[in-house]
């Protein structure tokens, strides 16, 4: 039993959470109220795949939120002033892909720290989100053309789930199906050794921070579409989720290592849980706690496996 529960041990505690809401918390379990879980767990899961790509190579990617606020910025601003949508799109996936290589520029070309150089990029990020905007959301009746990028559906299911079952297929077959995959885990598992072993850990590492950024540029477009508005702080709320989704998501399935299947089940436990207390009326501020605590955790968890093996 014991590798069972190492292994899906967190899975199983967040399939005995589901069961709990669905018994005790009013309408949990209506369709449309997993319906919005679902469309709210895809915005957290883009962002937590990101951050656990970054993680894969060895790097922590703390900008982002702040990126993604500026991508929603630029691509809301396009869209607001009638430039066509694919331009908005592509300038919106442009900034996030632009942070993530500064950041990775940063890293392996100035030998920055990747806490400092995010940090850094986080600021310039949140500086030139306000500075666009002047503080001011852009707000307004958008073209269904973009708006339906998160709002429509294909035989019956919600584009945003769609858009997260991509990057998640992708993310995956990246990391256990291509060399590539197999540089970026060598790398951030034993850096000096593979690049010994003739892999360059600096590209490994560029592109995992790359990554990072065009998942950020890819939740604001979504983000922006799904809500019609765009602000320089409305990511903000994203950030300590999305680690806290990668962190969860290294107790299960491949316990102790950054991994995309932990990180999408644990956005959506996460997601959830969120759900499942406002509809219990528990006051918000208890997600707050909940949400340190399972980062702590989650953590200590990890630590004393390594430990033990």
């Amino acid at each position: 039993m014991r590798p069972l529960l190492d292994t899906y041990g967190t899975a199983l505690a967040g399939a005995g959470l589901v069961l709990f809401f669905a018994l005790f918390a009013p309408n949990f379990a209506t369709p449309g109220n997993l319906l919005i879980v679902l469309k709210e767990t895809s915005f957290l899961a883009i962002l937590g795949i990101g951050f656990t790509l970054a993680l894969v190579t060895g790097e922590l990617d703390l900008s982002f939120a702040d990126l993604t606020s500026l991508a929603a910025v630029v691509t809301g601003a396009l869209v607001h002033g009638g430039a066509p949508v694919a331009l908005a799109v592509a300038a919106g996936l442009g900034t996030g892909l632009a942070g993530g290589l500064v950041n990775g520029a940063a890293v392996t070309l100035l030998d920055v720290p990747s806490l400092i150089a995010t940090l850094g990029t986080a600021a310039i990020a949140r500086g030139l989100g306000f500075l666009i905007t002047q503080g001011v959301a852009f707000v307004g009746r958008w073209p269904t053309a973009f708006t339906g990028l998160a709002r429509g559906t294909v035989a019956g299911v919600p584009n945003l789930v769609l858009w997260l079952i991509l990057a998640g297929g992708a993310s995956l077959f990246l990391l256990k199906c291509t060399p590539t995959g197999a540089r970026m885990t060598a790398t951030g598992e034993a850096a000096e050794p593979a690049r010994l072993a003739g892999i360059k850990t600096g590209h490994m590492r560029r592109l995992g921070l790359a990554l990072a950024g065009l998942a950020a540029g890819a939740t604001a477009v979504l983000l922006a579409a799904s809500l019609s508005s765009a602000a320089p702080n409305m990511a903000g709320d994203y950030f300590l989720y999305a680690i806290a989704a990668t962190l969860l998501g290294m107790t299960m399935f491949e316990p102790g290592r950054a991994n995309v299947p932990g990180t999408l089940l644990a956005a959506l436990v996460l997601k959830v849980l969120g759900n499942g207390l406002v509809l219990l009326g528990i006051e918000y501020y208890w997600q707050d706690i909940v949400l340190g605590t399972l980062i702590i955790a989650s953590v200590a968890v990890r630590k004393i496996r390594m430990e033990i093996r």
